[in-house]
């Protein structure tokens, strides 16, 4: 719904206007093409108000006219509709893995324009991959044009992001601690432009929950398998950061006291056992191959016997996950996508061995509806944030001709 309370002062007025314009632009980008009908009843604002917020966004180059879909039936003339500009602001999204960096532009409505990765080295310096990232940058943006703003970047990151300022106090498979990334990202830049750092499982299931597998269920995690173990949660439509955005690290829950030492200190960690290294360990992968896990599960068209415990051991440790978020649906992201596909029936039994039955019944296991993007496309709903908190300051900020600018 729009914003609550008639304003009584100009300068709330103001803020009314600009709330309702980003209310607006989301439904637009989380829809594609909607009818001013439909916004109509969205808002809970009169067509003459509705009519007045699309004139200025169109004269703001975020949206545009759209034909009544043809062919559309019902009584009265069909509402002329609205879809995101074709060449309107963009942002750029960053992948970052342990051993891999993606990075896109990506435009509003989730369209993915352009894409670039590249490998980082063994154990990198974080101004290494602030480089690296950089470079990538100025290649997706140099394909844009010159018209279009960009509004920020997102960057996705396996570690514990602190939430208050981007800083990423722990990527221990990175073996970075307290790095300021964003910063090192902007100086290799040499750009000024907002910047937001999250954890890239939080960010899955972000993108998932806006626009993937689980549009319109409140109560979900989104597993990512990405070297290490994370979950992003989403519960009654609100993420679930903490205190501090740590939230998620389930991959640190205790799954065997005696179990092997864990990276993080303890002991016996669900990691240790459905980690990327415990994976390519049963499967006699080289170290150097660990990093492409998911890729040589990609390949596979039936499940090795090795991987069967494997899977019965993420079933099991599941189970603690459903037993604690009790969600409706768990999406099993990174590499343990092609592994569920292998393994369906093992991690099912695992699951059942240890989960509570009321929430399992009330569970569904599920892969991602964005495939391999969802973080890379959680990383551009983060950093596009600000232009629905307010569209007109959000491009007051963004950079033009971002093109010629980087290419300098």
């Amino acid at each position: 719904m729009a914003a609550g309370p008639r304003a009584g002062t100009g300068t709330n007025q103001e803020a009314v206007r600009r709330h309702n314009l980003g209310t607006l632009l989301r439904h637009v980008h989380d829809s594609g093409e909607v009818s001013r009908a439909e916004l109509t009843g969205r808002m809970g604002l009169n067509r003459s108000t509705i009519a007045g917020l699309v004139a200025e966004l169109e004269t703001l180059a975020l949206i545009e006219h759209a034909s009544p879909a043809a062919g559309r039936r019902g009584a009265g003339r069909p509402s002329a509709g609205v879809r995101i500009c074709e060449d309107g602001p963009y942002v750029v999204a960053v992948d970052l893995g342990v051993d891999r960096a993606e990075v896109a532009r990506v435009g509003l409505g989730g369209r993915i324009e352009d894409r670039a990765s590249a490998q980082l080295p063994a154990d990198p310096e974080a101004w290494q991959v602030g480089a690296s990232v950089a470079a990538l940058v100025r290649q997706v943006v140099a394909q844009s044009s010159t018209t279009a703003p960009l509004l920020g970047i997102g960057i996705a990151v396996p570690g514990l992001v602190r939430r208050s300022d981007g800083l990423i106090r722990h990527a221990p498979n990175l073996s970075w601690h307290d790095v300021s990334f964003g910063s090192i990202v902007l100086a290799a830049l040499s750009l000024d432009i907002p910047i937001a750092l999250g954890n890239d499982a939080d960010l899955g299931a972000l993108a998932e929950h806006r626009r993937g597998a689980a549009v319109g269920v409140g109560d979900l995690v989104y597993l990512s398998g990405n070297v290490g173990v994370g979950a992003g949660v989403i519960t009654g439509g609100n993420r679930l950061e903490g205190v501090a955005g740590y939230a998620g690290e389930v991959g640190h829950l205790c799954h065997d006291p005696r179990g092997s030492a864990c990276h993080c200190g303890s002991r016996g960690c669900w990691e240790t056992v459905v980690g990327a290294p415990a994976i390519a360990d049963a499967l006699k992968c080289p170290a150097d191959q660990v990093a492409r896990l998911g890729e040589i599960l990609d390949d596979m068209t039936s499940a090795p016997r090795e991987l069967r415990p494997i899977a019965a051991e993420l079933g099991r440790g599941l189970a603690a996950v459903v037993n604690i978020f009790n969600p409706s649906v768990v999406i099993l992201g990174g590499y343990f996508l092609p592994l569920f596909r292998l393994c369906r029936s093992e991690v099912a039994t695992g699951l059942g061995e240890r989960a509570l039955r009321p929430a399992q019944d009330a569970v569904r296991l599920t892969l991602p509806g964005l495939g391999t993007d969802s973080v890379l496309l959680g990383a551009a709903e983060m950093a596009l944030e600000p232009v629905f908190a307010d569209p007109v300051a959000s491009l007051a900020v963004a950079v033009t001709d971002a093109s010629a600018r980087l290419a300098g």
